[in-house]
């Protein structure tokens, strides 16, 4: 198992997560409560409650994904085999930033382009070596 780290700036833990923990919805699920003592105050722009709220997003998008059956391959699962994840997402994240406010869905695009940031990292970490962060 993989384990990656990612440091954060100054006042924040380092958070190391495995290859387990990094799948898909877990990913965010799993980086902790920001609203620690260390941490209030520090974020000025509604991050907490912007990444609670692309948490719960991602969570929700897991009904509604096409899924082969009952062992829950995703058709990421097959584009990822294929080698084409990383493609695949940041094409997505080109996709909605694109048409970002063009079709009344301003919001729900930008939640796209953050889960599929999410899971270009995702991909990246899986395939190259986790950069570290000195801030």
């Amino acid at each position: 198992m993989t384990e990656n780290t990612f440091v954060g700036g100054e006042g924040t833990d380092r958070i190391t997560l495995s290859d387990e923990n990094l799948y898909m919805g877990n990913y965010i699920e799993n980086l902790g409560d920001f609203s620690t003592p260390k941490t209030k105050g520090m974020r000025k722009y509604n991050e907490d409650e912007i990444i609670k709220e692309l948490s719960e997003y991602i969570t929700s998008t897991y009904n509604q994904h096409y899924s082969s059956g009952n062992d829950k391959i995703q058709t990421l699962d097959l584009i990822e085999a294929c080698g084409d994840g990383e493609a695949f997402c940041r094409s997505n994240i080109l996709k909605y930033a694109s048409r970002y406010d063009k079709k009344g869905t301003s919001r729900r695009d930008i939640m796209k382009i953050l889960h599929y940031a999410v899971l270009l990292m995702y991909f990246n970490d899986k395939n190259n070596k986790t950069e570290t962060y000195n801030q």
